[in-house]
């Protein structure tokens, strides 16, 4: 993905990585249900506009949440930013799934070095 290659070359972006304990959380549970996981933040979290947007993802805690900072699929603004779409309206299906395949591909990739 094209996008990954423009975030990777963000000073702040390019700081995200996951840990072992990351790692070790993706062993554990398997990628598929690290991408339900995945779903199941942006659908709660990103798919409407919040009132508290830009603070409802942690910087660690969860492999999904480091992979959304290292994305910019942590708030509304950032995926405005960085993806335009829009925050003045729900996220469509079409765009959670495009998130969410983003995050992923994150993980894989990072998963694996």
């Amino acid at each position: 993905m094209k996008v990954l290659e423009r975030l990777s070359k963000s000073k702040f972006r390019s700081k995200f990585h996951l840990s072992a304990k990351d790692k070790e959380y993706i062993k554990d549970k398997g990628i598929e249900k690290i991408e339900s996981h995945t779903r199941d933040f942006v659908n709660k979290k990103l798919k409407v506009m919040l009132p508290t947007d830009g603070a409802q993802t942690p910087f660690r805690g969860h492999p999904v949440f480091v992979a959304q900072h290292a994305t910019a699929t942590c708030c509304r603004g950032c995926i405005s930013k960085w993806h335009d779409i829009p925050t003045d309206r729900d996220m469509t299906d079409e765009e959670v799934s495009y998130i969410v395949n983003l995050i992923m591909e994150f993980i894989k990739r990072d998963y694996s070095l």
